[in-house]
Protein backbone atom coordinates (compact mmCIF):
# COMPACT_ATOMS: atom_id res chain seq x y z
CA UNK A 1 0.00 0.00 0.00
CA UNK A 2 2.84 2.26 1.02
CA UNK A 3 4.49 1.76 -2.94
CA UNK A 4 1.13 2.05 -4.34
CA UNK A 5 -0.02 5.89 -1.87
CA UNK A 6 3.77 7.15 -3.06
CA UNK A 7 3.21 6.48 -6.49
CA UNK A 8 0.13 8.50 -7.13
CA UNK A 9 2.56 11.20 -5.94
CA UNK A 10 -0.40 12.98 -4.26
CA UNK A 11 1.42 14.41 -1.22
CA UNK A 12 -2.19 14.73 0.46
CA UNK A 13 -3.22 11.54 0.68
CA UNK A 14 0.37 9.93 0.92
CA UNK A 15 0.62 12.52 4.29
CA UNK A 16 -2.17 11.01 6.04
CA UNK A 17 -0.47 7.44 6.88
CA UNK A 18 1.81 9.99 9.21
CA UNK A 19 0.88 10.80 12.39
CA UNK A 20 0.46 14.59 12.90
CA UNK A 21 4.07 14.90 14.74
CA UNK A 22 5.49 12.38 12.48
CA UNK A 23 9.28 12.50 12.57
CA UNK A 24 11.59 11.56 9.47
CA UNK A 25 15.52 12.11 8.25
CA UNK A 26 15.19 11.56 4.10
CA UNK A 27 18.45 12.07 3.35
CA UNK A 28 20.00 14.85 5.48
CA UNK A 29 16.49 16.44 5.62
CA UNK A 30 14.77 16.21 9.04
CA UNK A 31 11.17 16.68 8.94
CA UNK A 32 8.77 17.27 11.73
CA UNK A 33 5.16 17.04 11.52
CA UNK A 34 2.36 16.36 8.67
CA UNK A 35 2.38 19.27 7.26
CA UNK A 36 6.07 19.84 6.65
CA UNK A 37 5.57 15.58 5.11
CA UNK A 38 3.35 17.30 2.59
CA UNK A 39 5.18 20.21 1.93
CA UNK A 40 8.50 18.05 1.67
CA UNK A 41 6.52 15.89 -0.63
CA UNK A 42 5.11 18.63 -3.15
CA UNK A 43 9.20 19.71 -3.55
CA UNK A 44 10.06 16.41 -4.42
CA UNK A 45 7.75 15.57 -6.49
CA UNK A 46 8.25 18.77 -9.00
CA UNK A 47 12.01 17.74 -8.90
CA UNK A 48 11.61 13.74 -9.23
CA UNK A 49 9.61 14.24 -12.70
CA UNK A 50 8.00 10.77 -13.87
CA UNK A 51 8.75 9.10 -10.47
CA UNK A 52 8.35 5.54 -10.12
CA UNK A 53 8.66 3.61 -6.68
CA UNK A 54 9.45 -0.67 -6.27
CA UNK A 55 9.44 -1.31 -2.27
CA UNK A 56 10.35 -4.41 -1.47
CA UNK A 57 10.09 -5.94 2.79
CA UNK A 58 12.83 -6.64 4.42
CA UNK A 59 11.65 -7.54 7.90
CA UNK A 60 9.66 -6.86 10.53
CA UNK A 61 8.77 -7.13 14.79
CA UNK A 62 5.86 -5.40 16.52
CA UNK A 63 5.81 -2.01 15.43
CA UNK A 64 8.88 -2.08 13.31
CA UNK A 65 9.28 -2.76 9.62
CA UNK A 66 12.40 -2.52 7.45
CA UNK A 67 12.17 -2.04 3.54
CA UNK A 68 14.60 -1.55 0.73
CA UNK A 69 13.08 0.56 -2.55
CA UNK A 70 14.25 2.02 -5.89
CA UNK A 71 12.88 4.35 -7.72
CA UNK A 72 13.40 6.41 -10.97
CA UNK A 73 12.67 9.69 -12.30
CA UNK A 74 14.26 12.54 -14.25
CA UNK A 75 15.42 15.92 -13.96
CA UNK A 76 13.73 19.21 -15.73
CA UNK A 77 16.83 18.68 -18.02
CA UNK A 78 16.46 15.08 -18.79
CA UNK A 79 18.99 13.42 -16.87
CA UNK A 80 17.24 10.12 -15.44
CA UNK A 81 18.28 8.69 -12.34
CA UNK A 82 17.65 5.27 -10.07
CA UNK A 83 17.51 5.95 -6.35
CA UNK A 84 18.04 3.07 -4.25
CA UNK A 85 17.87 3.17 -0.30
CA UNK A 86 16.50 1.68 2.94
CA UNK A 87 14.28 3.28 5.36
CA UNK A 88 12.94 1.94 8.70
CA UNK A 89 9.75 2.64 9.76
CA UNK A 90 8.15 3.04 13.63
CA UNK A 91 4.25 2.77 13.47
CA UNK A 92 1.76 4.06 16.17
CA UNK A 93 -1.01 1.73 17.90
CA UNK A 94 -3.68 3.11 15.23
CA UNK A 95 -1.45 2.04 12.31
CA UNK A 96 -0.21 5.19 10.87
CA UNK A 97 3.80 5.72 10.52
CA UNK A 98 5.52 8.03 13.33
CA UNK A 99 8.94 7.70 12.51
CA UNK A 100 10.39 7.20 8.92
CA UNK A 101 14.33 7.32 8.62
CA UNK A 102 15.81 7.23 4.89
CA UNK A 103 18.81 6.46 3.34
CA UNK A 104 19.05 7.15 -0.44
CA UNK A 105 21.66 7.39 -3.13
CA UNK A 106 21.25 8.40 -6.39
CA UNK A 107 22.51 6.87 -9.86
CA UNK A 108 22.73 8.83 -13.25
CA UNK A 109 21.09 6.32 -15.80
CA UNK A 110 20.62 6.67 -19.36
CA UNK A 111 16.71 6.46 -20.80
CA UNK A 112 17.36 3.11 -22.12
CA UNK A 113 18.49 1.70 -18.90
CA UNK A 114 15.25 2.38 -16.98
CA UNK A 115 13.71 -0.37 -16.25
CA UNK A 116 10.59 0.95 -13.97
Amino acid sequence: MAEDAWNTKDPEKVCLAYTIDTEWRNRTDFINGREEVKAFLYRKWERELDYKLKKELWGFRENRMAVRFEYEWHDHNGQWYRSYGNELWEFDANGLMQKRFASINDMPINEHERKL
